[in-house]
C-alpha cells in the first residue's frame, strides 16, 4: 500500500450528502476482484448519460477536476453496502483523500485498509473548502497527515484528528498484510520452534 504523508492537489467539490457506495461504484461493475480498473466507472451514474457519453455537468468531467486527488463532500459519505470496491474506485481514479463531516463506518474502515485518507471536518468547514475548490487549479488544497492539518489555498490551517494506529499505518504504507509482515522474524522463529518440537506435523 502506498504511504500517505502529505498530499497537495486539486480538490473536487461534491455538495451531496448520503453518497452511498452504489453511487460511488455501481453494482453492475463489480465483476473483478482486482483492485485495478474501477476508476473509469467511479460515479458512473453521475458521470455518464444513458448513451454512454459524458455528462458535462458532473464535476469530475470538468477541468481541472479530471485530475482531482481530493474529494470534498457532505455528511454520511460511503453509506450503503460494505463493498470494498468503493475505495478501490476512488484510488484508481486518483483520489487519495475524502473530506466530509462524517463517513459510514465500514467505508471509513475500508479507506484506511486501501490507502485512502478519510478526513472528518465540520460541515461549515467542508462548505468553505468547496468554495475554495471552485477556484480551480490555482486553489490547491494540502492534506498533511504528519501534522494532521488541512491547508486552505489562503494558508489557513485546519486541524483534524486520526486514530494514532491508523495514522501510523497510513504514514508507513502498511495494510493488514504489511502490518503482519512487520512481525515476520517472530513468526519465523515460532515456526522453527514448532517444527523442532513437533516435526511430525510438518512431514
Amino acid at each position: 500500500m502506498q504511504a500517505f504523508t502529505t498530499l497537495t492537489g486539486i480538490a473536487a467539490p461534491l455538495p451531496k450528502a448520503n453518497v452511498d457506495t452504489d453511487q460511488i461504484i455501481p453494482a453492475r461493475f463489480l465483476k473483478s476482484i482486482s483492485r485495478l480498473g474501477f476508476g473509469k466507472n467511479l460515479f458512473a451514474n453521475f458521470r455518464y448519460k444513458e448513451d454512454g457519453s459524458e455528462n458535462p455537468d458532473f464535476v469530475l468531467n470538468q477541468e481541472p477536476y479530471r485530475k482531482a486527488e481530493i474529494l470534498i463532500a457532505f455528511e454520511n459519505f460511503g453509506c450503503g453496502s460494505s463493498r470494498e470496491h468503493a475505495p478501490w474506485a476512488l484510488l484508481d481514479f486518483g483520489i487519495r483523500c475524502v473530506i466530509a463531516p462524517d463517513f459510514a463506518d465500514i467505508f471509513h474502515n475500508n479507506c484506511f485498509k486501501n490507502g485512502v485518507l478519510p478526513v472528518r471536518l465540520p460541515k461549515d468547514v467542508c462548505a468553505q473548502l468547496m468554495e475554495d475548490a471552485k477556484l480551480g487549479a490555482n486553489a490547491r488544497v494540502t492534506v498533511d497527515l504528519e501534522r494532521e492539518v488541512v491547508v486552505r489555498p489562503n494558508g489557513e490551517e485546519i486541524p483534524f484528528k486520526i486514530d494514532p494506529l491508523r495514522r501510523h499505518l497510513l504514514l508507513n504504507g502498511l495494510d493488514d498484510i504489511g502490518q503482519t509482515l512487520q512481525h515476520a522474524p517472530a513468526i519465523d522463529s515460532f515456526e522453527s520452534k514448532q517444527k523442532a518440537a513437533q516435526p511430525w506435523l510438518y512431514a
